[in-house]
């Protein structure tokens, strides 16, 4: 039999990408829910689109592209309407004069080609595309939820309501509860979801609203429909409501909170506005259970987890980490708390706010309102007789004092400083007033750490360094004696893929710079000497300091010099 004349099925079987087993599963999946089997075999796991696409394109005689490589004109993406786009999953790509170009996941489904071809007017000239292809285009060109605000304006407009004012909203609480505009909340929050975002930023401005999600510690800009700008009171009142919030206060600053549930995971958002000239901005702080790591996930070296390990064994003293916020202190002080958290151990957190809930262990979330200060709740906890304690922030002389007393009556504290470095913290305490004395013999270790993000494995790519750098860094006498010659030191970077949103980077880890309070420190300590010098004589005793931690990772291909100079300073 002629291969033209096979079915799509026994095509794939011939060419060894399924199973006759497989085969029937599938029939047996599409005879009951009528999808196009190669949809269906690609859902049960049988064969993915990449492979799938360029068997059907030859069978069919049609062109596959690749929608990512593709640019389309603004003044194509007008001509078909969002509610087109996203109900039948195509997107046009080309016009010459009256036939379209569109990319369709199933272009044997001839009904749903004549359908677009009356509502358009246009003769349409179907292309191969992958669905999640199209989708991921259907959002970079029409906006995420561009139908659902389609829709709303399209009913409005039909029941003659619709007025084109973001302040002239008759009902904002009746229309946050409109199905459209909770369906368009759903969406914002579930592709924030999807693409691994830690916040979430809604801001109003005099022509425009504008999203942006934070990833990988950055911002960026999201697709969205320019339209949003007359919803914007309705979206931020469906976010309140959300959130326990008063939706008749615009005029001050609230925070609140919302727990989701997206697939398996379940979301701890942390929602704050603010008031501004042309409305209420909005940021959402995204939490997940999935982010508590171990300690061996942080990204410390064999030596600094040794490190680290002894000193949470310690019985009693202070463990400081510092660095600017967003820098993973909390995190790194919840994989210690989780490390030694057993039934022996009473471990009692006071934090602002409390990010994750750990089982096993007592949290205290602060409310200066009714002076639960942290200086105000560390005295309560030593009444609770505790083995070890958190504290989130020291922040005055008040909260430093009693903390280290504490560690010097036989308790083992963590807590955060905002420094740049590990000997800045020492400075910091005595700038507070802290006796040097009190200092030296309390505080055991400090450690300072950044968050780098790391090069997507998927478009990983070798590069040779300029000469200038590879001068630049046989300046870094403790590099050349750990790597040798510089020359042989492989570097990296990301070209940029659809994995990684074409930035280069997926993901991050910790650098981190460990100042153990030895006796040569303590003696410093106690003459009042300058963060300089403290952190002179640790790299004299063998110090790893972010900038030499963060090349050491560039030296295992996990990143780029760039972004650890972006994070060191250096």
């Amino acid at each position: 039999m002629p291969k033209d004349n096979l079915l799509l099925g026994q095509v794939l079987v011939q060419k060894g990408l399924i199973s006759n087993e497989q085969l029937e599963v599938a029939l047996k999946e599409q005879a009951t829910t009528g999808q196009f089997l190669g949809s269906t075999l690609v859902k049960l796991g049988f064969l993915t689109e990449e492979k799938l696409l360029p068997v059907l394109s030859e069978q069919l005689h049609i062109p596959h592209v690749r929608l990512e490589n593709t640019h389309i004109e603004p003044s194509l993406i007008e001509k078909v309407p969002a509610k087109f786009a996203c109900h039948y999953k195509l997107i046009p790509i080309s016009q010459e004069a009256n036939v379209l170009t569109i990319a369709v996941a199933n272009p044997m489904d001839i009904h749903t080609l004549d359908d677009i071809k009356l509502l358009l007017g246009f003769e349409i000239k179907p292309v191969l595309a992958g669905e999640n292809d199209i989708l991921d285009a259907i959002r970079r060109y029409y906006g995420i939820g561009a139908d659902t605000i389609e829709k709303i304006i399209d009913e409005a407009a039909s029941k003659e309501e619709l007025t084109l004012s973001s302040t002239a909203t008759e009902d904002i609480k009746e229309m946050a509860e409109d199905a459209s505009i909770v369906t368009f909340v759903n969406q914002l929050l579930l592709q924030a979801y999807k693409e691994r975002a830690t916040d979430i930023h809604i801001e109003p401005f005099e022509d425009e609203s504008r999203v942006r999600y934070r990833v990988d510690g950055v911002l960026y800009d999201t697709a969205i429909p320019h339209t949003i700008k007359y919803f914007q009171p309705a979206i931020v009142s469906r976010i309140k409501i959300m959130a326990g919030l008063n939706i008749a206060e615009r005029r001050l600053p609230q925070d609140g909170r919302i727990k989701v549930r997206i697939g398996d995971a379940v979301l701890d958002l942390r929602v704050s506005t603010l008031p501004t000239p042309h409305g209420e901005s909005v940021d959402i702080r995204i939490l997940t259970s999935g982010m508590l790591y171990s300690l061996e996930k942080l990204g410390l070296s064999k030596s600094d987890l040794s490190i680290l390990e002894q000193m949470i064994k310690k019985p009693h003293g202070i463990i400081f980490v510092t660095g600017p916020t967003g820098s993973g202190k909390t995190t790194t002080l919840y994989a210690c708390l989780t490390k030694i958290n057993d039934a022996t151990k009473k471990i009692i957190t006071i934090e602002d706010p409390i990010e994750y809930q750990i089982k096993g262990i007592t949290q205290i979330q602060i409310m200066p309102k009714i002076n639960l200060t942290f200086a105000q709740g560390l005295r309560s906890m030593l009444r609770h007789d505790p083995d070890v304690m958190m504290i989130g922030e020291v922040r005055d002389f008040e909260t430093a004092e009693i903390t280290i007393r504490v560690a010097l009556t036989g308790h083992l504290v963590f807590s955060t400083l905002h420094t740049n470095d590990a000997s800045g913290a020492v400075t910091r305490l005595l700038d507070m007033g802290i006796e040097p004395f009190l200092v030296a013999s309390s505080v055991e270790c400090i450690i300072a750490q950044r968050l780098v993000r790391l090069i997507c494995e998927k478009c990983k790519q070798k590069v040779a360094p300029s000469k200038e750098l590879l001068q630049e860094l046989e300046r870094e006498h403790e590099l050349t004696k750990r790597i040798g010659d510089l020359s042989k030191m492989e570097f990296y970077e990301g070209k940029g893929c659809q994995e990684c949103k074409f930035t280069g980077f997926k993901g991050r880890t910790g650098i981190y710079e460990f100042l153990i309070i030895t006796e040569p420190i303590r003696e410093l300590i106690l003459k009042r000497v300058s963060a300089d010098k403290i952190k002179q004589k640790a790299i004299e005793l063998g110090i790893s300091t972010l900038w030499l931690n963060g090349l050491d990772k560039v030296n295992r291909g996990l990143t780029t010099i760039g972004e650890v100079a972006r994070v060191s300073e250096a």
